[in-house]
């Protein structure tokens, strides 16, 4: 049965406590149901603004990172995305909840923001292009699948729900189709790269980097 499994679905697997704590977080439900006290949500969004700037670092380095040009390719289109599609709209949502540009650019980042983005940049200095996709992969392919989870959800994207855009932004086609991207390369890497004793190596790092991604929902749910 585990080799019928595809790769990120054996890390999953094998972080399967910390993948619920993180996906089914408390944070997402009261999404869902719109019972999130706004300042929870607020402050996750000024957050989540200062992690994409440095997600946008991890896959600039991801370019350096490839061995290929494909690869290259590959994380030049993440970080295009990043950078000119995915952070516009997000200033934009900012902006529907009274947060300015220079609200975000002036605001601290968190211990959370700090510890899941630092242990992600270290882990791509110190690894190869897969361990860096790995430790990327709650993030990218774990909002997908949240989202995904939040709008079957009978209330997500009522008009009365004031996190129906967020929910409909994760829930939507584009970033779906970034996702399943995410996951094609990555399993498309692990098919060239992937050892049992390397797989194992790889495992600690997708579950620490889900640890942290529960961690940031924990840090606006306590807001």
């Amino acid at each position: 049965m585990r080799n019928k499994m595809s790769f990120f679905e054996r890390l999953k697997a094998a972080a399967s406590t910390e993948w619920r704590a993180y996906t089914e977080h408390p944070f997402t439900s009261a999404l869902a149901d719109g019972s999130l006290r706004e300042a929870s949500f607020r402050h996750y969004l000024v957050q989540d603004y200062l992690f994409l700037i440095e997600f946008a670092r991890a896959y600039a380095l991801s370019i350096y990172k490839s061995p290929t040009l494909a690869d290259m390719r590959e994380a030049l289109a993440g970080l295009s995305a990043i950078l000119e599609v995915e952070m516009d709209l997000h200033i934009k949502l900012c902006a529907g909840w009274g947060l300015s540009p220079s609200d975000l650019e002036q605001a601290p980042a968190a211990l959370e923001t700090l510890a899941y983005t630092r242990y992600v940049l270290d882990t791509g200095m110190r690894g190869d292009l897969l361990a860096l996709k790995v430790a990327l992969a709650p993030c990218v392919i774990g909002y997908a699948e949240i989202a995904t989870r939040l709008a079957s959800h009978s209330h997500a994207l009522a008009a009365s729900n004031p996190y129906r855009v967020w929910i409909a932004e994760y829930a939507g086609a584009t970033y779906q189709d970034v996702a399943a991207k995410a996951r094609a390369q990555l399993e498309h890497l692990a098919a060239r790269y992937i050892t049992p004793a390397r797989e194992a190596e790889l495992t600690v790092i997708f579950r620490e980097a889900t640890r942290l991604e529960a961690e940031f929902w924990e840090m606006g749910w306590r807001a």
